[in-house]
């Protein structure tokens, strides 16, 4: 018999696919389901396993309710802040994750985010919609030069570095902060700053690698807008609950931020549409990772890590040990 398996949303064809092959699986191609949804079907199929994404939140109280015969929960992202690890620890779930396999993608997301806010995309794009028709003067609808300027990295690990890969392509000077320096031939040629707060005057550019969850919450606010340099352009392809957005907001209006690129917001789908309003923001919905190659991976990754568990070995990617 094939092992029994649930998918709680949508997902690539290809990725279906192997799980028709491989799975006992009723909605082999994923459906959004909520939290109730999901454990009534894992009861109702009697599961072995859940393969999951970041839209659906894994509390405590969810997971208490997983019943005994599910071996264990594969969440298809590589950011864990929608899992209460410790109640999944403290229920002896196993519970992974895909990391490596997104660096790349979300890494290019973020530099284009960052090319396109500093770049007036949105503007240049908007005025071709609507018909042109009209020529500007060499002193209008004028961005911002990325190339040989500084940019700052708030988290330095896979993304941040992959970031900086980019960033050096364009000749430009890398600041970066985290909990620890990274060894030498990690960095790049990037200075470290142990404090955050003192690299932030020295950005042009500001790009937010860090992972979500209480000790990151809210570090973009008001004060820390506010020691950037005015006219710096700001990225966030993170966690939305990094930047306080009202603040954010405030900025780009005041015109002390330049413009803004933004895949991530606090309030995901129901972002904060007052954004949509400042032109000098480029907006995308959560597509860091939105490739066929990346997602694909991704949901590969995550059922590598269902088979080991239910073949009787370790978890690939755990979540916690």
């Amino acid at each position: 018999m094939k092992p029994r398996l649930i998918v709680s949303r949508q997902i690539p064809p290809d990725v279906a696919a192997r799980i028709a092959a491989e799975y006992d699986c009723p909605w082999p191609e994923g459906r959004d389901m909520d939290a109730d949804t999901v454990i009534r079907s894992l009861v109702d199929h009697k599961a072995d396993a859940l393969m999951l994404t970041s839209h659906l939140k894994f509390p405590k109280e969810v997971i208490d309710r997983i019943p005994a015969h599910v071996k264990i929960a594969a969440t298809c992202s590589v950011g864990t802040d929608h899992i209460d690890i410790p109640a999944a620890k403290a229920r002896g779930l196993p519970m992974t994750n895909t990391p490596d396999v997104l660096t790349e993608c979300t890494a290019d997301m973020a530099f284009m985010l960052m090319l396109n806010a500093s770049r007036r995309a949105y503007e240049y794009d908007k005025v071709m919609r609507e018909g042109w028709r009209i020529h500007y003067g060499l002193g209008e609808l004028m961005g911002k030069r990325v190339w040989g300027k500084t940019l700052g990295l708030v988290g330095f690990g896979r993304i941040g570095q992959a970031m900086a890969r980019r960033a050096r392509g364009f000749g430009m000077k890398i600041l970066y902060s985290s909990p620890t320096q990274k060894p030498a031939h990690e960095e790049q040629g990037a200075t470290y700053f142990a404090d955050f707060h003192q690299m932030l005057p020295h950005c042009d550019i500001l790009s937010l690698h860090a992972p979500g969850g209480a000790g990151t919450a809210n570090i973009m606010n008001a004060e820390t807008f506010a020691m950037l340099a005015k006219g710096a352009v700001f990225v966030n392809a993170s966690r939305g609950g990094l930047v306080d957005e009202s603040a954010l907001i405030d900025a780009l209006k005041s015109g002390h931020l330049y413009g803004a690129g933004l895949d991530v917001f606090r309030n995901e789908p129901e972002y904060d549409v007052r954004f949509a309003d400042l032109p000098n923001v480029f907006l995308a919905p959560h597509m860091g990772s939105a490739t066929v190659e990346t997602r694909n991976a991704m949901g590969f990754r995550a059922l590598d890590n269902i088979a080991a568990v239910l073949n009787g070995h370790p978890p690939i990617d755990p979540i916690w040990q």
